[in-house]
Order: structure tokens, then sequence, then C-alpha cells
């Protein structure tokens, strides 16, 4: 497999009000590989989101380098990487513009990267499609294609935010525990969708979750973060062999809080 993403010496400090440097990421070194899909499990402040914001832009660095399809990215705005990365948050109001319809919503998503004229949007052209999209996701999507995103429930709105973040085959897809605000029958369902859509399209993911049987249930790859580093990074044979106890022991043995 050929590497797609790859981070070197990526270190975040902040001072705090005692002039104090905290170590938010502490020299983090990984490669992400062509179509690997990897789960990230970690404590609170263990540097997960922090890595994901490394990576798209939305915070700076304080030193170290990514590289994302042979491109040198460290000092790119966030706006440019949008156009090869995706991400889902955990806050589903964070994915979609909450006064535009759900159809409005993903022809922006469909026109992302391009190049913005005054040309007609052509969405009743596109709004069959989106139909159809909604319709295989199973949750009703469908029925509320032009109800404003604000309006739908929080499994809908996240749903949406998964089919807006992987219309156009992004490079990565971040999930930043993008089930976390969900009940538990809702998460499963999202979590299968966002396999399904993994699969299918053979995408090349990272997803920061605190469930632990998700962790080990999907991707073909585990990393655990803790204190800005990772700590343990098992590729898909040794992640097979992992069981929930196994996990469980390791986050007695680093202190951490998992989920299960």
């Amino acid at each position: 497999m050929s590497a797609l993403l790859q981070v070197t010496g990526l270190t975040k400090i902040i001072t705090n009000q005692a002039d104090e440097d905290n170590h938010i990421l502490d020299g983090v070194n990984f490669t992400l590989n062509q179509g690997e899909f990897v789960t990230v499990l970690g404590g609170n402040g263990a540097g997960k989101s922090t890595l994901f914001n490394s990576i798209t832009g939305s915070t700076e660095i304080t030193s170290g380098t990514v590289m994302l399809k042979d491109n040198d990215i460290t000092k790119w705005k966030e706006e440019k990487r949008s156009n090869l990365i995706s991400r889902v948050f955990q806050d589903p109001k964070m994915g979609t513009a909450p006064r535009m319809t759900v159809a409005e919503n993903l022809l922006l998503a469909k026109l992302r990267g391009e190049k913005k004229t005054l040309r007609s949007r052509n969405l009743k052209k596109n709004k069959e499609q989106f139909i159809e999209m909604c319709t295989s996701i199973g949750n009703g999507l469908e029925k509320q294609i032009d109800a404003p995103a604000g309006n739908l429930s929080g499994g809908q709105r996240q749903s949406l935010s998964l089919l807006m973040a992987t219309m156009t085959q992004p490079s990565l897809l971040l999930l930043d525990e993008h089930t976390a605000a969900l009940d538990p029958k809702t998460s499963k369902k999202l979590m299968q969708l966002t396999n399904e859509i993994i699969q299918e399209k053979k995408m090349t993911c990272m997803m920061i979750t605190h469930q632990m049987e998700d962790a080990l249930v999907y991707g073909n790859r585990l990393i655990v973060m803790k204190d800005g580093k990772i700590t343990l990074d098992l590729n898909q044979k040794e992640k097979e062999k992992m069981t929930l106890k196994d996990l469980l022991k390791l986050f007695e043995e680093e202190k951490l809080t998992p989920t299960i």
C-alpha cells in the first residue's frame, strides 16, 4: 500500500498562565496508507481531536510536517485542505447549514472544490439523485428533502453530514466521534452506514471513538493515544487478536477512561 498521509514530529505546545508549556501533541509520527480505516482511542486530553485539527489546518501546530498525497500541506490554509479532506464532527450541528434545506446542503457538498461561478444551481436536476441517496439510509431523511437541516433529528442531521462528507470522494475522511451525541440505537445504525460507505467507496479514513467495541469491530488498524503521543499502533492481524478484555486491561494500565 502507498502512503497517503505522513505526519512527522507533530507538536502542539500551549503555554499556560504560569508560563509552563503543555504538550497537547508531543512529536507525533504517523503514516496512513491508502485504503486504511484506522480507529483512534484515547482518554480525554490524549490529543486525538488536536491531531485531527492539525491535519485539517484548523489549529496551528508548533512544529512538524503534514504530507498528504505527496504534497506538503503544513502551511496550507484550512480552506485549501478541505478540497482533499472531509470531516464529520461529534456535534450534528457542525456539519450542515441549518437554514438551508437537505437538498441545498447536498448540492453544496456536491459542488465542493469547484470554482465558484454565477451559473444556475441546477437544484431540481440533482434532486432525484439526492432523494435516492437519502432513501438508501433508511431513516426517513428523503421525506425531509425540502426541509431546513435545522429541523432534522440528531441522527438524520448526522447522516446528512456523513453523506455530504463522502459525496465527492475525499482523499481522507476524518470522523471525530461522529456517533457520540446520538442514542445507542441511532449510533449503531449510523456506524453501520459509515462502514458500508467506507467499504463501498474504498475510502481512507481515521475515526476517533470512545466506544471500545466499535474500535475493535470496525477498521483494519487501531491506534491508542495518551498525553499527546501514540502509545499503541496495531495492524489488522494484531487488531484481530485483540479482545475487549485485552483492551480494557490496556486502558486500566494506561489509566484511561474507556467506554464500552
